[in-house]
């Protein structure tokens, strides 16, 4: 797999990145280019930018010199972050708290990227943070928990971890289109109905969010839905994980 920009219109670019476990295996991982209404852009997580793609880019953001913001949205995607902030160095960057005792070199706003200041600064994008799991799990092996980000223009969702497609496309015979993140369930608040907190959370994005068509997750590739094919995977998907997440 080698990098790859995909225009998605509307001002939605989403980059899909290498991200390899133990050096070796490729599981992949993203970030996503969003165009203002002013001009210039945000970035949705950190990815360190290579080749034709970082050529893209460039070239789309006055060398640079016009993306004003990095929205880091998953407190577990870290690895890149101060790269990025080498690569953008008048951009704010926006990170979870994880990110700040993370990677301290990097100079980030005050504001959390979960926050509501964060979110009315960017009226282009909707965003909705995981229920009934954590955000950032105790155990550093649960990345469950995310900030999603949806981009109504181009119909497109930034999701890390929390949703996932089939690893690769021959797994689609067999499994539906969506998934949830394997760790869903250990990553449960100690919280009475966390389970149902979870599933009416994500069974209300598929239908708030149901016009989604892009769907760009960290470490699959990119699944693109027909008209209702969002909401119906992702409540399906709901539907057969209820039982397991209600009891846990």
């Amino acid at each position: 797999m080698t990098d790859h920009i995909h225009d998605l219109g509307a001002g939605f670019w989403n980059i899909r990145g290498t991200f390899r476990l133990g050096g070796v295996l490729n599981i992949g991982t993203q970030c996503s280019l969003v165009k203002l209404s002013s001009g210039r852009f945000i970035f949705l997580d950190s990815y360190a930018l290579t080749d034709e793609v970082r050529n893209e880019v460039m070239a789309l953001t006055n060398n640079g010199q016009d993306v004003e913001a990095v929205l880091n949205v998953h407190p577990f995607h870290t690895v890149h972050c101060a790269q990025m902030a080498k690569d953008f160095p008048q951009a704010t960057f926006y990170g979870s708290s994880r990110h700040h005792k993370k990677i301290p070199e990097v100079s980030w706003a005050d504001d959390l990227v979960e926050s509501d200041a964060v979110a009315a600064r960017y009226p282009e994008l909707k965003f909705s943070m995981s229920e009934g799991i954590y955000y950032i799990s105790p155990n550093e092996m649960i990345h469950a928990g995310s900030l999603l980000a949806y981009h109504p223009a181009s119909q497109s969702l930034h999701v890390d971890d929390t949703f996932m497609s089939p690893p690769i496309k021959l797994l689609e015979a067999v499994l539906p289109e969506l998934i949830l993140h394997p760790t869903t369930k250990k990553a449960l608040k100690n919280e009475p109905n966390a389970g149902a907190q979870y599933c009416d959370w994500a069974t209300n994005l598929a239908h708030e969010w149901r016009d989604v068509r892009n769907f760009c997750a960290a470490h699959s590739y990119l699944v693109q839905f027909k008209e209702g094919g969002f909401e119906k995977a992702l409540v399906k998907a709901v539907k057969k994980a209820r039982p397991k997440l209600e009891n846990a």
